[in-house]
């Protein structure tokens, strides 16, 4: 019996909202014709005229308490609906709509599924440890006196800022030396060097480095053999003197190149020597991880040098080896810059294989990994993508990898779309970028816009889809979908690295809902008629009666029509019938 109860309300309930999604305008005008008919029995002309000689009399005092009532009632509305937004980041009111009206009238409650993806995020969120604003090394900084340096001397602007050079030169100290460097004179030098603010001090600590090391080279030789020539060349030269040189003294990439060459053998040579005592104790062991250091930067610069000058498949092949030869150095992301290689080649199958070893959950990820995925798979359905064909046909599998691919790429860093659709003016990148924030997308920007434009249709896909994003992430940012909650404080870290002449791109933010919008302006609107009520009752008494007369005026008309065609006794036929 229990059973066919239930059934028999689950059956009732469907009939009614299948009535009210279909048939509520019958179910309208239904009420209306009752209402009509039953106008003489209830009294509804006598009523009304009641009501209207009741507001003739009122006074302005009970406007002004009406109006002012009404704002104060709204008001209260707004200031809570803006909590609950800045709270829940949805208005209440539209919740409940949401949530009660709609199953009644026969929507979908997509409650359940809504809070177990809010619940998934929340539980990843909090697995997930991340330091926000943790600033990273650009993999593809440019060089400082072959790039930054020539900007410098045509448009006078400084493209680097004080907060990421001084980043830059702890990096450097950090990499490139040790507690064991006051023991040779030269690493000593260049110890301090890289802690100095002026440019052309550090240029002249790394020719003095070199010279001091060719003196005692010279010195000591007729000590060591009768050879001087072939001992010169065995004595160790200072590879991070070359390494400063080629930063920030050449002019240009292929003068960079030299110096680097000349840092390498150097380089390689202490890396060897180190290598074989690096088990004599710690003060050994340190020096081979900054000989391996500074071994792993030559190599790496040297492959971007080949970049630079238009030898990209040597560039490919020194990244690979370097790779091969130092596996567990991820610290400089060298894939980022084989990616960008591989790219240039159009060898989109080996772009693929590495972002199968890279783009793993286990693994940070990065612009260039993210929009390079991005890319492949508009790559397969950009060129015959076609916004008005999908919205007829809808969107078929590929296509859906393909939004959904960049959907993804727009969570972790929303700033980049403007810049490949050159929507915003693009910069030098600077020596340091955080993820997620504007430094990362101008370095990704910089250098894979060409690689974006190569491929027919992909930036006109991303155009068309990159904003829908923004309807999928939920809000307040605390709340992540595909990634870890969005940084709040990627604003203030973009600030201090990229210039001063650039305007910083902020994270969008969602359009505030309509009934803040609509409370807000009912607020307004009451609290000015209660104030112009307060000051000028009579004009405004007559403008209300005049506003009311011009509102019901339709009202009326259609009344007399109505009355002309239908007899006024209609309800006593009707009961003598």
């Amino acid at each position: 019996m229990a059973e066919a109860g239930t059934g028999f309300l689950e059956q009732l309930k469907s009939c009614i909202v299948w009535s009210w999604t279909y048939l509520w305008t019958v179910w309208f005008f239904i009420v209306l014709f009752l209402v009509y008919i039953l106008r003489v029995p209830l009294k509804i002309n006598d009523n009304l005229s009641t009501v209207s000689m009741f507001l003739n009399t009122l006074t302005p005092k009970f406007y002004v308490a009406l109006t002012g009532t009404s704002s104060l009632i709204s008001g209260l509305i707004l200031i809570f609906e803006w909590w609950y937004f800045r709270k829940y980041g949805t208005s209440f009111i539209e919740q409940v709509s949401v949530s009660h009206l709609r199953p009644l009238l026969g929507g979908v409650d997509n409650n359940s599924s809504n809070n177990s993806n809010s619940s998934n995020g929340d539980s990843d969120s909090n697995r997930q440890s991340v330091s926000e604003c943790k600033v990273w090394r650009n993999p593809l900084n440019l060089f400082r006196g072959a790039e930054y340096n020539r900007y410098t001397w045509v448009t006078g602007r400084e493209p680097l800022t004080y907060y990421d050079m001084n980043l830059s030169a702890q990096d450097h100290q950090t990499f490139f030396t040790c507690d064991s460097d006051h023991l040779r004179p030269a690493d000593a030098i260049m110890q301090k060097a890289w802690r100095e603010r002026n440019p052309q001090a550090r240029i002249s600590a790394a020719h003095e480095a070199l010279e001091i090391n060719e003196i005692r080279s010279r010195v000591e030789v007729p000590l060591i053999a009768s050879s001087t020539i072939w001992e010169i060349k065995l004595l160790p030269k200072c590879a991070t003197a070359y390494i400063l040189l080629a930063e920030e003294e050449a002019t240009t990439i292929a003068e960079a190149e030299k110096l680097f060459k000349q840092a390498l053998k150097a380089g390689d040579g202490c890396y060897r020597r180190s290598q074989q005592l690096q088990h004599h104790g710690s003060q050994y062991e340190a020096q081979h991880r900054r000989d391996t250091n500074v071994l792993v930067y030559i190599k790496r610069r040297l492959a971007m040098c080949a970049r630079r000058l238009g030898r990209t498949r040597e560039a490919v092949k020194m990244m690979r080896d370097l790779m091969k030869e130092f596996p567990l150095l991820s610290m400089f992301n060298i894939h980022e810059n084989l990616l960008e290689a591989l790219l240039e080649l159009q060898a989109y199958a080996d772009v693929q294989a590495v972002l199968a070893k890279y783009d793993d959950i286990s693994l940070p990820k990065s612009a260039t990994i993210c929009y390079t995925a991005a890319l492949l798979k508009a790559r397969a359905v950009s060129d015959k993508f076609s916004p008005e064909a999908a919205s007829r046909r809808g969107l078929s599998t590929a296509e859906m990898n393909a939004v959904e691919a960049i959907h993804r790429a727009v969570e972790f860093n929303p700033h980049v779309p403007k810049y490949l659709l050159e929507m915003k003016s693009l910069i030098l990148p600077p020596e340091h970028i955080l993820k997620r924030g504007d430094s990362e997308a101008i370095a990704y920007a910089f250098f894979h816009l060409a690689h974006w434009k190569r491929v027919e249709g992909a930036l006109n896909l991303l155009h068309c889809t990159w904003e829908g994003t923004f309807r999928m992430i939920p809000y307040p940012l605390e709340k992540g979908h595909l990634f870890y909650p969005y940084p709040v404080c990627t604003e203030t870290a973009d600030r201090e690295l990229l210039p001063s002449f650039h305007e910083v791109s902020v994270y969008p933010k969602k359009e505030l809902p309509f009934f803040i919008l609509f409370t807000a302006g009912l607020c307004s609107f009451t609290a000015m008629l209660a104030l112009l009520t307060h000051q000028f009752p009579e004009l405004m008494g007559v403008f209300a009666k005049a506003f009311l007369s011009t509102l019901f005026a339709p009202l009326n008309f259609v009344m007399e029509k109505v009355e002309s065609i239908l007899p006024s006794s209609l309800w006593h036929q009707l009961t003598r019938i």
